[in-house]
């Protein structure tokens, strides 16, 4: 059985999208864990109008650890609330792929399907980027599949680092076991870098990997992020 985990905040927007992709999915076999941080809005509502199980949360790196320990499934398939399964066959194919590699922790390449030619070309630079370093510096984004054993040998996430909590989870997991890039694609918001700024959020992201290659983990809040559904304001651009 597969375990999806979606850690949420204030996603009344986002979440019926990616429910919607789950329930189409072609695989049947897996339970959804919402670990809620404390919504004001319908996420609640929402999760429970689609039978998802939920728990508390809190930063991603929490949220993600208590929907672990409430999954009853041998897998887990770790979600953000804005990403998109592109097509109905995407989790059947992950799961497939991820056995027949023999992988204990994987994650995926991104699409977009809307934004600037800049989101595309640094779409299509991370995904390269990621592909020819997995086996030297393991990335990962947005999505993760591992095994449920494999989650619990690390101790879950680490969640005294407060940014690039997932890349530090990679790093940690490809170290002792397995480590791909699958070769499904998945699709991502860019409300974060409309509501941040591309400039400044990309060169967020340069820093966070500078900063763990060099240093280590983040673990103060020197990069100055949100965790929340970006719905207030105008873009920047």
């Amino acid at each position: 059985m597969l375990s999806i985990i979606i850690p949420t905040l204030n996603e009344e927007d986002y979440l019926p999208k990616l429910l919607d992709s789950i329930t189409n999915q072609t695989f049947k076999d897996y339970e959804i864990i919402i670990a809620d941080a404390g919504s004001k809005d319908e996420t609640i509502n929402i999760a429970q109008s689609y039978r998802c199980k939920i728990v508390s949360g809190g930063l991603p790196a929490k949220g993600r650890n208590e929907g672990a320990k409430a999954a009853i499934g041998n897998a887990l398939l770790f979600l953000d609330s804005d990403v998109g399964l592109p097509h109905i066959k995407f989790i059947e194919n992950s799961i497939n792929e991820f056995n027949k590699r023999n992988l204990d922790v994987a994650t995926f390449t991104l699409l977009v399907n809307r934004g600037k030619k800049i989101d595309k070309i640094a779409v299509y630079v991370w995904n390269n980027w990621i592909k020819l370093m997995q086996k030297l510096f393991p990335h990962g984004a947005s999505a993760f599949l591992v095994k449920k054993n494999i989650h619990e040998s690390i101790n879950g996430f680490d969640e005294g680092v407060v940014f690039a909590e997932d890349q530090h989870y990679v790093d940690r997991a490809a170290k002792k076991h397995k480590f791909g890039v699958i070769s499904e694609s998945i699709y991502i918001s860019l409300r974060r870098y409309e509501k941040d700024g591309r400039f400044k959020t990309y060169l967020r992201y340069l820093i966070a990997d500078i900063h763990i290659l060099l240093l280590g983990p983040i673990r103060t809040n020197i990069l100055n992020y949100r965790f929340d559904h970006y719905k207030e304001g105008k873009p920047k651009n």
